[in-house]
């Protein structure tokens, strides 16, 4: 069996103890890295093609990309979703009633915030950068560690831990049946009283809901090739030949394994030697970067990636290309584009 095969696949992984596969990293690197360059050779070739062709046609059917469409969100019971949306922002879901899921994952800007760290229940600051909320549902895990694997999992661990919401489901249920407006809502989206499992799925129906299609990359995609500039398709370019896309490729550009930070050099400081790949949906607006929140702005997360995960040294021209397509990812949320929260 080849190295190759034994470090990527995820079943083999599990026979093989993890710390071989990322001290075969280098090479693997390198042997991804060859593999994209001629893919993307191949796939330059075919864009210069049919650059020129009508938009919504496709005059090559070889042009096959690594990296595919955000969906339309779910079909959702209306009473359902509205029900979930307005307990997203309800301060009851936490034990001191100042807090609410919307207080670290802003879904009027980029589903986030723009603090570093975000501040903890009862406790300075929490141990991770928020990642944004919109597109989570496409991920293979949730949260940098990757210790959930579903939504409704990882909305009951967020109410329930000090660090997050720092109450219990069972309380929010006694909070909500004690007002006569919620008891409402939910028989109307459920037939019955607020109890545990109508109130987990209420949020995840609404989670469900924040998927931001319509960014201008998913454009070319679907065939309009006059979508992205010159200068984007060469980021692009990029992304794929510099190696990039091995690990964030698919709908969501990421969110679908787990790997080690700093194969090269040191990303981020502490002992979190392995992170849930991030997506890069909505990079562009979502700063800062990082698990721990240390990089400011697109470009020197570009470089540091660069660096410390593929060990590439990336000129001036190359970040601005590649930052360049990687803001046509930016995608639209009941059809406004998705925006950066400013401090």
């Amino acid at each position: 069996m080849s190295r190759i095969a034994r470090s990527c696949s995820p079943v083999l992984r599990r026979r093989y103890p993890l710390e071989n596969a990322f001290g075969r990293a280098r090479r693997l690197t390198r042997s991804i890295c060859l593999g994209l360059l001629l893919a993307s050779a191949a796939a330059t070739q075919v864009t210069s093609e049919t650059r020129g062709a009508p938009h919504g046609t496709c005059t090559n059917p070889l042009l096959e990309e690594p990296i595919s469409a955000v969906p339309q969100p779910p079909v959702a019971d209306p009473n359902k979703l509205a029900l979930g949306e307005r307990l997203f922002s309800d301060p009851r879901l936490s034990s001191s009633g100042r807090l609410a899921c919307s207080s670290c994952h802003d879904i009027r800007a980029n589903g986030a915030d723009s603090s570093k760290m975000d501040a903890a229940h009862d406790e300075p600051t929490s141990r991770f950068n928020t990642l944004t909320i919109f597109n989570a549902s496409l991920n293979f895990r949730l949260n940098w560690e990757g210790n959930f694997r579903t939504l409704a999992d990882q909305v009951e661990a967020a109410l329930e831990t000090s660090t997050n919401l720092n109450t219990s489901v069972d309380e929010v249920v006694r909070k909500l049946n004690a007002d006569q407006q919620s008891v409402a809502l939910f028989r109307a989206a459920y037939g019955r009283n607020p109890d545990r499992d109508s109130l987990v799925d209420a949020l995840v129906t609404f989670e469900q809901s924040l998927v931001t299609p319509g960014s201008r990359f998913d454009s070319w995609l679907g065939g309009n090739l006059a979508a992205l500039s010159d200068k984007e398709l060469e980021g692009y370019r990029l992304f794929k030949s510099l190696g990039c896309a091995y690990c964030h490729q698919g709908a969501n550009v990421g969110g679908n394994l787990m790997q080690r930070q700093g194969i090269f050099r040191q990303l981020v400081p502490g002992k979190l030697a392995v992170v849930r790949v991030p997506s890069l949906r909505n990079v562009a607006v979502t700063p800062p970067y990082f698990h721990d929140g240390s990089i400011p702005t697109l470009e020197e997360a570009i470089r540091k990636m660069a660096t410390a995960q593929l060990d590439r040294s990336v000129s001036d021209q190359q970040v601005d290309a590649l930052a360049a397509f990687l803001r046509t990812l930016t995608g639209t949320y009941r059809g406004v584009p998705i925006s950066e929260v400013r401090p």
